[in-house]
């Protein structure tokens, strides 16, 4: 075997068994619309899920956003990572492994300020027995996780 093909073969071993793949900055069920069609800034105002209106969307981090009320847009608009849910929307208790799984806008909760997402209601219970733990992890592993690019 010609030894100038070693190190290329071998790189692309490496990458291929790391099993990392990169994940959307946000997560898209249909690709294209955030957390569902759910208004993320009604979780703080409302204290519950509320679906979003076709007739008020936001595009950001490559993801349409869609909101209740032109009020609710607009608050958006201004800070909008103060009301997007952490780790792009992704279950935040498979980030603590590092795993990017999708989410159910009805498991959730606001910690500190701030808006996590869970596979389903009973993976939520799981996330629930260690919710600081839980995110420390799952802040670690969101630092790593790679990501694609966002085109303008």
């Amino acid at each position: 075997m010609n030894k100038s093909y070693f190190l290329p073969i071998l790189f692309l071993l490496i990458l291929d068994c790391s099993g990392r793949q990169l994940v959307d900055p946000v997560f898209k069920e249909d690709g294209k619309t955030a957390i569902h069609g759910y208004d993320p800034v009604a979780y703080f105002t409302e204290s519950k899920p509320t679906e979003g209106n076709s007739k008020f969307t936001y595009l950001w981090k490559g993801a349409e956003w869609k909101f209740s009320s032109e009020k609710n847009l607009q608050t958006f608009k201004k800070s909008p990572e103060n009301f997007a849910p952490q780790y792009g929307g992704y279950c935040a208790y498979a980030m603590r492994d590092g795993e990017a799984y999708e989410t159910n806008p009805k498991a959730w909760k606001i910690v500190s300020g701030k808006l996590y997402l869970n596979y389903n209601e009973k993976v939520h219970g799981f996330w629930e027995r260690d919710v600081p733990g839980n995110i420390v992890k799952a802040d670690q592993q969101w630092k790593v996780l790679p990501r694609k690019e966002i085109k303008p």
